[in-house]
């Protein structure tokens, strides 16, 4: 199968090979790229045991440089791919940059934004979710079984 220059399945799998750069430095595998014009604007991976931050998520570090590259605090005109769910804080730095769609992996179950049982999105952010769910997921199952046997 080929993929098209411009497939959500083709930035899916360069936020999935930032999640992998973030396994192989020990932290939680998640990843996330910033497309404006179908161009990479952004790519990120979580650095919160590097930078000993614990806002140093995939998706806030993507942001950051996403405003960077285009010179506006606002992402209206971009799409977000996230290997895994936005958390609230993450869901809620979404909002304020004003992202035009969002589509992650996997769901998380125990801390995405949509346990608080409403959207904390943008209002006009588009979500669209489970591009390589199954691939997402099991890297951060593998993650958490090797971090146990540890």
């Amino acid at each position: 199968m080929t993929l098209s220059v411009y497939s959500p399945e083709r930035y899916m799998k360069e936020a999935f090979r930032q999640a992998e750069l973030a396994y192989e430095k020990g932290e939680v595998p998640v990843g996330a790229v910033v497309v404006a014009n179908s161009r990479i604007i952004a790519r990120a991976h979580n650095q919160v045991e590097m930078l000993n931050d614990p806002t140093a998520h995939a998706e806030i570090l993507a942001i950051t440089s996403a405003t960077e590259f285009l010179g506006n605090k606002y992402l209206e005109d971009c799409t977000m791919y996230v290997t895994l769910e936005p958390c609230v804080m993450c869901a809620g730095a979404l909002n304020w940059a004003q992202i035009e769609t969002v589509y992650y992996g996997a769901s998380d179950e125990k801390r995405g934004y949509s346990l608080i049982g409403k959207n904390i999105l943008h209002p006009k952010t588009k979500i669209n979710t489970g591009i390589m769910a199954n691939e997402c997921r099991q890297l951060l199952e593998d993650f958490f079984k090797e971090l146990r046997e540890d």
